[in-house]
């Protein structure tokens, strides 16, 4: 399966009882596939090198607060999804695209660490989504659940 990163939206209150319960966490939340979402697969390494490439200051993998010991589950309160989705709706994927460099990427060791130059719509594509999910969510005024696995 690889490593692959998701979003799961959730109100503040649920947010404040996962940091509290990391196990109801998982099992209430994450597993619950009729939540509103965003799974990124294993685009989110990819998707995270452009937007660092285009300077654009949302980190998939480090922002928010580690809910479990594993730091498999982070917290994302309404302000950082606010954050994210207005940074994430400054930049859109045409900006991005311009740093796409699939040589570079290899070279710094970008997961999955292949990359060709078809895979620039697999990026677009889960890019699309994750934009949409944090808009979305911002605009109800709630939180999310990053999820990352492997």
């Amino acid at each position: 399966m690889g490593s692959v990163l998701s979003f799961t939206r959730v109100t503040p209150e649920e947010l404040t009882r996962a940091m509290a319960d990391p196990e109801w966490a998982m099992e209430h939340v994450v597993d619950d596939e009729d939540r509103p979402g965003c799974f990124l697969e294993k685009a989110w390494a990819g998707i995270q090198f452009l937007l660092d490439e285009a300077e654009v200051r949302v980190d998939l993998y480090e922002d928010g607060d580690a809910i479990d010991e594993e730091c498999l589950l982070f917290a994302w309160d309404d302000a950082l999804v606010a954050h994210a989705a207005k940074a994430l709706s400054a930049a859109p994927f045409e900006a991005l695209a311009r740093h796409y460099d699939p040589k570079r990427m290899i070279e710094r060791n970008v997961y999955p660490t292949v990359w060709g130059d078809d895979d620039l719509g697999y990026l677009e594509f889960h890019h699309a989504g994750l934009v949409e999910f944090f808009v979305a969510t911002a605009a109800a005024g709630d939180a999310a659940i990053r999820d990352f696995n492997f």
